[in-house]
C-alpha cells in the first residue's frame, strides 16, 4: 500500500509539473504587434508600466524627434488605419503541400505557392523573416481594367476562400477597379499597403525590393514606399522602354514603365552591377599576355589631374603632369605591367583596365529595349507553349538584370508574390546558369480564374497558377536539354504549396463553436488532412523553412518526423507509447543534438501514463520541458 501511495503521489507531482510546463504549438502566424512591443521594451525598458507602454514617457525619451504640430506633412487615405491593422493581424491559415503538382519534390529548394499573397506573407513571417535578398513585384497597375483585391478587414482568409469558391459565395470579390469609382486610388493603396509592410519584414538587412509600375500609380507607389521603407532607403527610379514600337494614338504615346527600387537598410546595402553591354565590351580593344583584353584609363589630365611629378617616357621625354594618381601609385602600376604607352607624338602613358577584372556596369536610370520588351516577353512564353497563353508578361532579360543588382550572391533568395506567368522563376534559373549560382525562388500567385475566351482556357487550363507551373516545368526541361552537363546540378524544379485553413479543428474554431469542438477533440484533424499536411504546418508555426529535410521513422504505431537534421521532432499517431520518446533520445545522444524541440500529438497517446512517461524520458534525455510542445 505504501508503494502504491508513493507512486500515486509521484504521478500527481509529475502530472502537475507537465500540465504546468507543457505548452501547445502556437496556432497563429507571427504577431507583429506583439513583436514590435517587445522591441520597444528592449530599447526603452523604462517606458514599461504594468506591462503596458507609457507613450507619454516614450515622448519624453525621444525628445525633439516626436512631431506634435497639428499641421504636418503626411500621406494618408481612407482605410489606411484598417489596412495597417490588417497587416498586423495574425492568421491561423497554413500552407498544404501538393506533391502531385510539384516537380522533383525531394530535391528542389524552390517554392511555388498558390494563394492570396496577403495571407501567405503572414504565414511566411516566422520562417523567412530577414532571409530574402530580393523582392521583385509586378502588381496590378490600377489601369481601370485590371482587378484590385478588396481585402476583408475582418477575416482575409475567409475572404480568400470565398473568392476561390472554396466556401459559399457570400463575401468580397475580385472586381475591376474602374476609374469612375470614387475610391479608385484608395482601393489600390489599401491592397498594396499591408502587403508591402509584411514584405519588408522578409527582406535581409542588405535586401532590395524592386517594383514595376506605370504612370497610373507611380506617384502613389513612391509615396507608399517612402513610408514603408523610408525615403532615405530609396535607390533609384528606372524608366524602362517596354515597347519595340510606338502606337500613334492619343495625345502622347506611352512607351515606358517604371521600376522603383528601395533598400531595406541602405547602410548595409549590397547592390550588384549589370553585365557589360556589347558596346562596352568592344572598348576593351587592347590585349597583352599578362591578363588579356583591356581598355585604357586616363592618367595624364590637364583639367582633373591633381598630382605633379616627373615621368620619363620610353624615348627620354619628361612629362610633369598633372597626373590623376599619386607618384607611388604610378610606380606601382609601372612595376606590375599596368602601364600602356602610346608610340609617337608625346608618348602618353595610360593605365590598363582589364576586362577580366571588371565588376560590371553601374546601372543608370534609363533602360532601353536591350533589356527586353513586352512583345519579346510574349514571344518567350509562346516559344515554350506554342501559343500565347499569357498577356503582358515581363521579359526574362529585365528580371535577370534586376537579379544582377539585387541578388548578386549565388545563394540568394528571390521572392515574387505577384508572380503571374512565372517569369521570375525562369530568370532565377538562367541567372544561375550564367554564374554557376544556387539562387532559390519563392513565387506566390492567387489562383485567379482564366477567362473562358482565352487560349489557355481552351487548352484545358482554368487557373493562372496552371500556366505558371507548366511554364516553370517547361523552362526547366528546356534548360537541361540545352545544358545537359547541368543535369542534377542546377535546380530547375519546385515544390507547390496551397493556402488552406489549419489542419487542426481547434485552431479553426471560433469561441462560439467551442462546445461543438470539444465533442470531437479525439479526432482533432480536419477531414482530408494528412500527416504530411500537419508536419509542414507545424514547421511553419515553429519558424522553419519549408525546404528543410524531413526524415520519417516508425516506432510501433507512432510516426516520428525528424526535421532539419534533428532540430525538431514531431510525433504523430493513434497509439503512441513512450518508445517514441526513447527513440528520440537515442537520436539526441548518437548525434549529439542540442536545442531540440519535440512536438507531441496530445490526442494520439495510448493513455495518460504513456504521455507522462514520454515527457519525463525526453526531459531526462536533454529536452527542456519548455521545448516539449503539444498539438
Amino acid at each position: 500500500m505504501t508503494n502504491e501511495r508513493t507512486n500515486e503521489r509521484t504521478n500527481e507531482r509529475t502530472n502537475e509539473r507537465t500540465n504546468e510546463r507543457l505548452e501547445e504549438v502556437s496556432s497563429h502566424s507571427l504577431d507583429i504587434t506583439e513583436q514590435n512591443i517587445e522591441k520597444l521594451k528592449e530599447l526603452f525598458p523604462e517606458v514599461l508600466t504594468e506591462k503596458k507602454i507609457d507613450f507619454d514617457k516614450l515622448r519624453l525619451i525621444l525628445g525633439d524627434e516626436v512631431e506634435t504640430a497639428p499641421e504636418r506633412y503626411s500621406f494618408t487615405w481612407n482605410g489606411k488605419k484598417q489596412a495597417m491593422q490588417l497587416a498586423q493581424q495574425p492568421t491561423v491559415a497554413t500552407l498544404k503541400p501538393n506533391k502531385a503538382k510539384s516537380k522533383n519534390w525531394d530535391e528542389t529548394q524552390n517554392l511555388y505557392i498558390e494563394g492570396d499573397n496577403l495571407e501567405v506573407l503572414k504565414i511566411l513571417q516566422k520562417s523567412y523573416a530577414n532571409k530574402v535578398k530580393l523582392i521583385y513585384l509586378d502588381p496590378p497597375y490600377n489601369t481601370g481594367s485590371d482587378f484590385v483585391y478588396k481585402d476583408s478587414f475582418s477575416d482575409s482568409l475567409e475572404n480568400y476562400l470565398e473568392v476561390t469558391c472554396q466556401v459559399d459565395d457570400e463575401g468580397k470579390k475580385f472586381s475591376t477597379n474602374s476609374d469612375t469609382d470614387g475610391r479608385y486610388h484608395t482601393n489600390w493603396l489599401n491592397m498594396m499597403y499591408p502587403r508591402l509592410k509584411l514584405a519588408r519584414n522578409l527582406l535581409r538587412q542588405d535586401g532590395v525590393i524592386a517594383i514595376s509600375i506605370d504612370d497610373n500609380e507611380v506617384a502613389k507607389l513612391r509615396n507608399l514606399l517612402d513610408e514603408t521603407f523610408g525615403e532615405n532607403n530609396f535607390i533609384q527610379e528606372i524608366a524602362w522602354r517596354r515597347s519595340d514600337n510606338q502606337a500613334n494614338i492619343g495625345l502622347a504615346a506611352r512607351v515606358k514603365e517604371y521600376i522603383l527600387i528601395y533598400a531595406k537598410n541602405k547602410k548595409e546595402l549590397v547592390y550588384g552591377r549589370l553585365p557589360l553591354s556589347e558596346s562596352a565590351i568592344r572598348e576593351y580593344r587592347y590585349s597583352d599576355s599578362y591578363a588579356g583584353k583591356f581598355r585604357r584609363g586616363i592618367l595624364l589630365d590637364k583639367t582633373r589631374g591633381r598630382y605633379s611629378y616627373p615621368v620619363t617616357t620610353k624615348s627620354g621625354n619628361v612629362l610633369n603632369g598633372p597626373w590623376m594618381v599619386a607618384e607611388e601609385k604610378f610606380k606601382e602600376l609601372d612595376e606590375n605591367n599596368g602601364i600602356y604607352w602610346t608610340s609617337g607624338g608625346e608618348e602618353q602613358p595610360y593605365s590598363k583596365i582589364y576586362l577580366s577584372e571588371s565588376k560590371g556596369a553601374i546601372p543608370n536610370d534609363f533602360w532601353g529595349i536591350e533589356y527586353g520588351t513586352n512583345q519579346r516577353a510574349s514571344l518567350e512564353v509562346e516559344a515554350l507553349f506554342g501559343e500565347r497563353y499569357f498577356d503582358f508578361p515581363k521579359p526574362v532579360s529585365l528580371i535577370k538584370s534586376l537579379i544582377s543588382l539585387g541578388a548578386p550572391d549565388k545563394d540568394d533568395i528571390v521572392l515574387d508574390f505577384f508572380s503571374g506567368s512565372g517569369t521570375t522563376a525562369q530568370a532565377v534559373m538562367e541567372s544561375n546558369i550564367d554564374d554557376d549560382g544556387k539562387r532559390k525562388f519563392i513565387l506566390v500567385q492567387l489562383p485567379e480564374d482564366i477567362d473562358a475566351k482565352h487560349k489557355a482556357y481552351k487548352a484545358g487550363m482554368r487557373k493562372i497558377p496552371e500556366i505558371a507551373e507548366k511554364r516553370i516545368s517547361l523552362t526547366g526541361d528546356k534548360v537541361i536539354a540545352e545544358n545537359p552537363e547541368l543535369a542534377g546540378k542546377l535546380d530547375v524544379s519546385f515544390k507547390v504549396f496551397e493556402l488552406e485553413k489549419s489542419n487542426l479543428k481547434k485552431w479553426n474554431t471560433e469561441p462560439k463553436d467551442l462546445v461543438a469542438m470539444l465533442g470531437t477533440i479525439q479526432d482533432n484533424l480536419e477531414p482530408g488532412s494528412t500527416e504530411d499536411d500537419l508536419v509542414y504546418e507545424i514547421m511553419l508555426k515553429q519558424g522553419l523553412e519549408l525546404t528543410l529535410p524531413i526524415e520519417k521513422f516508425v516506432v510501433g504505431d507512432a510516426n516520428i518526423y525528424k526535421i532539419a537534421f534533428g532540430s525538431l521532432f514531431i510525433v504523430l499517431g493513434e497509439n503512441i507509447t513512450s518508445d517514441a520518446a526513447k527513440k528520440i533520445v537515442e537520436f539526441i545522444k548518437d548525434e549529439e543534438l542540442e536545442n531540440v524541440v519535440v512536438v507531441l500529438q496530445d490526442t494520439g497517446f495510448a493513455n495518460d501514463s504513456e504521455k507522462l512517461n514520454s515527457i519525463e524520458i525526453l526531459n531526462a534525455g536533454g529536452v527542456d520541458y519548455n521545448d516539449i510542445l503539444s498539438i
